[in-house]
């Protein structure tokens, strides 16, 4: 009985539908146990239908036209993930750079006081802030946190991992408590599958140098290598082409290399080139012999390497992964 006063209820429906009318988004059936329920479809919006009730079931073609509603998909593509991605990457950069700076301001304070005039090492950070784009307030803060109580100073430390595929990353910390940091790296390595090295096993395979970061988007490639080069650089590394982005120029980046000598000529001819940068937070380690893994381990020293990144005292990890 029931069945079929919902049998008569859908040719009810139906029936607006022959006319043409317009009714709200519903239609398809689903099974009840009561017999059938209609059941939301967001994708039809309108349905004129000459045909009878099996044309419109799908049992024949008859002459049905449908209108579509279309809507922009609610979840990002691959590329706009990919560029989500960069953005937080650029982001942890640079509040890691801001940390890492904030680190140096306390340490510096510590040895020698707060006034720039007496204490050489402030003074020198207060000119490398201006090098690097470096807020003043940030300056300001740290300064004073310097003089809280029980604030210590910070020291700078190197520790070397083992990843996958012959990989060995160098995980820079400057940190008040090295044992807490130790325990964090120690930590995060072993949970990804990697492994604590000891002092001096992979360090010896990367050099210390400055870079200046230039978009791929923003000069030639032959025009920077002439630039550069005549500058003073020792070095270009071009940027890694993604296969599946290749079009994406603006979120690739060349590296110029350089000596401690050499840097600001060099950041001093890009600027009269009109070539915007970005600067170091002071050195970077280079590898000497960039090692090539394949796809699964390369998508892993990624993963270890994030996950480091995220721990509060690490300030920068660098690899030897190709």
């Amino acid at each position: 009985m029931s069945s079929s006063a919902a049998i008569r209820g859908f040719g009810s429906l139906l029936t607006r539908f022959s006319s043409g009318v317009s009714v709200k988004p519903l239609s398809s059936l689903s099974p009840h146990r009561n017999g059938y329920s209609i059941r939301n479809l967001s994708s039809i919006s309108r349905c004129s239908c000459s045909g009878d009730w099996a044309s419109f079931l799908g049992l024949n073609h008859g002459s049905c036209e449908r209108k579509i509603s279309t809507r922009a998909p609610l979840c990002m593509g691959r590329r706009s993930s990919k560029i989500a991605g960069r953005k937080t990457q650029n982001d942890l950069k640079k509040g890691k750079l801001y940390a890492r700076f904030g680190k140096e301001v306390v340490s510096a304070v510590k040895k020698g006081g707060a006034s720039p005039v007496s204490n050489t090492a402030l003074a020198a950070l207060f000119e490398k802030a201006k090098e690097l784009d470096i807020p003043r307030d940030i300056l300001d803060r740290n300064i004073k946190r310097a003089s809280e109580k029980g604030q210590e100073s910070y020291i700078e430390k190197f520790y070397e991992v083992y990843g996958y595929g012959g990989v060995g990353m160098i995980v820079q910390v400057l940190t008040d408590k090295v044992t807490r940091s130790v325990a964090a790296i120690r930590e995060v390595a072993k949970d990804c599958g990697g492994k604590m090295a000891d002092s001096g096993s992979i360090m010896f395979k990367f050099r210390r140098a400055r870079v200046a970061t230039v978009k791929a988007s923003d000069v030639e490639k032959d025009e920077l290598l002439i630039i550069a080069l005549d500058a003073g650089a020792e070095d270009i590394i071009e940027p890694w082409m993604d296969v599946d982005n290749s079009e994406e120029d603006s979120e690739r980046h060349y590296k110029i290399v350089s000596s401690m000598e050499n840097y600001a000529a060099i950041l001093a001819k890009l600027r009269e080139e009109g070539i915007a940068f970005e600067t170091d937070g002071g050195f970077e380690l280079i590898p000497i012999t960039p090692v090539e893994v394949d796809d699964e381990a390369m998508e892993l020293n990624k993963e270890l390497a994030s996950k480091l990144l995220e721990l509060d005292d690490v300030d920068a990890v660098y690899t030897d992964q190709k």
